[in-house]
């Protein structure tokens, strides 16, 4: 592949007139050359004179330059990015000490990654404020504020608690912060029109509730819908900020955030206008698990909301509330969450945790603690034993720390005003996006080895992703220090596994007929794979590959297709490789296709053909009848594409061409004086008015000044015109999720 065409003019080329002090410094130069081009270096060899031990001679080459060699008895082999390339650079010493380029190879047989070439670990630590992502994004961050600062002095939409009544409860904001957050949200949205944002008034018309999420919420949502946590700890925790959000995590184990919402008060009235906009939002698409906080208020929402979702508390909410709720054990602090935690981790069935509980509650006389009996009543929202068929994807540790949910922890603090968290929300969303970006990355670059000669483990290689087979790997390996004894035999067979590393007895049953396997540890349930006493177990019950059924398309290669996973394995390792073998294809007609204008029209008009043939080869039916199928776009945009490179051959494009194709949205909406409402078929919708009636939605806003008893009428639409633009429909009944598809 030409490099050239991608290495910066500061960089030039390595030829055969260069000299240079050192090896070093030759190596140094070939490091920042490809850089610049997009790929990784090492060193390959080097070669010193026998008679002064100097260096006389070096070769360094592309990351990827040979084949991967590796002994088939090898301990604890490392991942190798090897698949031939030939790109290299041959440095020799002169007499008089200088060194120069006896040999260049440019031509690479793998894509070139310049924007991406950070990631590379021979580039990681040559530029360490470079590759620090914060100082990487400060630019932008700095924009951001610039833009920010103006509004700094605008005492617009200054809210205090006036009404002590739910519904007149309003956002504490400082001023000028709610226009802060406005001005973001229109930013947001001018980038990306999928941006979804709604806001909530009392009827005074203050600013009572508000809630966004950004494109990549949207999109990861449509993936990981599986479980999702709501976390409200810095709402209840006092935090100047009152937010909370919705958080939940990809197939690469990193939270992605789902939204987030500023809110005035806890009572059901707000979570149900929360949930039934996050609702809509996402498509009216509810989540297979929601983890919340132990909540009253939460838990009537869900249920008035998401009948169809399983609701559960997260563990660590439950546990961190002990030493608060429970101060009068004072020393028996310790003895109580010996026998607590045993209680709910060791318990098998229904029967066994009631006895233990009773018991646990008589021995430190809990029975009138109120908290404790709201724990037993809650008992199917949070105890492992009540936790069968289903997987919390590591969203529900027994710590925070532990958890996904401190992905703010280290950018909000009690005292952080909503002027800092916004400096800080974009560059939180870079964050996670460049993480993810990596480890598709390295997932592209870099193949997992099998450190066992496991079937377990070779039947997984090619079907987790690299962070979901690296901890099962942790489990198959650790299966070979777990013995089982069978306990009862039957359609139901029930074994005693010892853990030797733990010294730690679990209790596994295995249902032949069904496939079914359980462990006492719920590994499967709380982290989505299977652990090493129920591999034990089926490696002993002649069973040499894991059951379809918990293998969790969400930790898998196959993540963000459209399709299911096959009920054989089998298929997605095959689709692996007629997907690698594919992109492979693909680079060479690549290189082909770009040598001229007439080869890159025919590369082209091919591609177009052939997407749309697929398309209609995999959705006979589908591709006709959906309107918004991702695949049909992108052949209307190939084929748009290619019919405008021709025209523009002929005359010169007319800017006017595309303007007025799509009628965009703003995804705001307006809810005033809501109710719930409990009869009809929207029995527990939220209702939510169409505010205003002007052609601009909202023409005059009435606003309390803080600062006098009278009336100060504010014209919003020139303030924010594009927060009031087209809305035209009451918001429960938005014909998108996101709000900005064609009408």
């Amino acid at each position: 592949m030409d490099s050239s065409v991608v290495v910066g003019s500061s960089i030039s080329e390595p030829h055969h007139d260069m000299e240079f002090e050192s090896h070093e410094a030759a190596y140094a130069f070939y490091k920042e050359y490809a850089k610049s081009a997009g790929f990784g270096t090492a060193k390959l060899s080097s070669r010193r004179s026998r008679a002064s031990k100097e260096f006389i001679d070096a070769k360094f080459s592309c990351i990827r330059y040979g084949n991967k060699q590796q002994s088939d008895d090898a301990i604890n082999p490392r991942p190798s990015p090897k698949i031939g390339c030939k790109a290299s650079m041959h440095v020799k010493r002169r007499q008089d000490g200088k060194w120069y380029v006896y040999s260049f190879v440019k031509e690479h047989n793998h894509e070139l990654l310049p924007a991406q070439a950070h990631f590379f670990r021979s580039h990681r630590s040559s530029d360490p404020l470079g590759n620090d992502v914060r100082v990487r994004r400060r630019k932008t961050s700095n924009a951001v504020s610039k833009l920010f600062s103006a509004y700094q002095n605008v005492d617009c939409l200054e809210n205090f608690v006036k009404h002590q009544h739910d519904k007149g409860r309003s956002l504490v904001l400082e001023a000028g912060h709610a226009q802060l957050l406005l001005e973001l949200f229109m930013h947001m949205q001018e980038e990306n029109p999928k941006f979804f944002y709604a806001v909530d008034l009392n009827e005074e018309h203050r600013l009572r509730n508000v809630f966004w999420v950004d494109a990549k919420g949207l999109e990861d949502f449509t993936y990981f819908s599986d479980v999702v946590s709501f976390d409200t700890t810095y709402f209840t925790s006092k935090y100047k900020i009152p937010l909370v959000f919705f958080l939940g995590v990809n197939h690469h184990i990193q939270p992605t955030l789902l939204g987030c919402a500023l809110i005035a008060d806890e009572t059901i009235f707000t979570y149900a206008w929360l949930l039934q906009t996050w609702l809509i939002a996402m498509g009216e698409r509810a989540p297979q698990v929601l983890l919340t906080d132990q909540n009253d208020a939460i838990k009537a929402a869900v249920a008035n909301l998401l009948p169809g979702t399983r609701h559960c508390f997260c563990l660590w909410h439950i546990l961190e509330k002990i030493p608060k709720q429970l101060q009068i054990l004072g020393a028996w602090h310790d003895s109580f969450m010996e026998k607590f935690n045993k209680c709910i981790y060791k318990s098998w069935n229904e029967e066994q945790f009631e006895k233990r509980w009773w018991k646990l509650v008589d021995s430190f006389s809990l029975g009138d603690v109120e908290w404790v009996r709201s724990l037993y009543d809650d008992r199917t929202y949070w105890v492992p034993t009540f936790m069968k068929d289903i997987s919390f994807a590591g969203l529900s540790t027994s710590s925070r720390s532990e958890s996904l949910n401190s992905l703010l922890d280290n950018s909000i603090h009690v005292d952080s005003s909503l002027r800092e968290f916004i400096e800080q929300y974009r560059v939180i969303l870079e964050d996670r996006h460049e993480e993810e970006a990596k480890a598709n990355f390295d997932a592209w670059h870099e193949t997992p080895d099998l450190k066992s000669p496991s079937p377990f483990e070779k039947q997984m290689l090619l079907v987790y992703t690299h962070e979901i087979f690296r901890k099962f790997q942790v489990e198959v390996l650790g299966a070979a220090a777990c013995h089982l004894k069978k306990e009862s035999d039957g359609v139901t067979t029930t074994y005693t596994v010892k853990d030797f590393e733990n010294n730690q007895n679990y209790l596994v049953e295995w249902n032949t007929s069904s496939s079914d396997i359980c462990c006492s540890c719920r590994l499967f349930e709380y982290k989505g794979y299977l652990c090493r006493h129920a591999i034990v177990v089926l490696q002993m019950s002649g069973v040499f590959s894991i059951p379809p059924k918990y293998i969790l398309k969400r930790w898998t290669n196959a993540a963000m297709s459209r399709h299911p996973i096959g009920e054989k394995l089998e298929e997605i390792q095959s689709k692996v490789r007629r997907f690698n073998d594919l992109c492979r294809r693909a680079i060479i007609l690549g290189e082909e296709g770009s040598l001229s204008q007439e080869s890159y029209y025919m590369a082209l008009g091919a591609i177009s053909e052939a997407l749309k043939q697929c398309v209609n080869f995999s959705n006979p039916v589908e591709s006709g009848m959906r309107p918004d199928a991702s695949g049909t776009h992108v052949v209307c945009n190939v084929e748009e594409e290619y019919q405008s490179i021709i025209t523009s051959n002929n005359k010169a494009p007319d800017p006017k061409l595309n303007v007025g194709k799509k009628a965009v949205r703003t995804g705001v909406a307006f809810r005033s004086q809501g109710s719930i409402e409990n009869s009809g078929g929207d029995k527990g919708k939220v209702s939510l008015v169409e505010a205003g009636s002007g052609k601009d939605g909202f023409q005059h806003m009435e606003l309390t000044d803080p600062r006098s008893q009278g009336v100060m009428p504010m014209q919003f639409h020139n303030v924010v015109p594009s927060l009031f633009h087209n809305v035209s429909a009451p918001f429960h009944t938005a014909p998108s999720p996101h709000m900005h598809e064609n009408p």
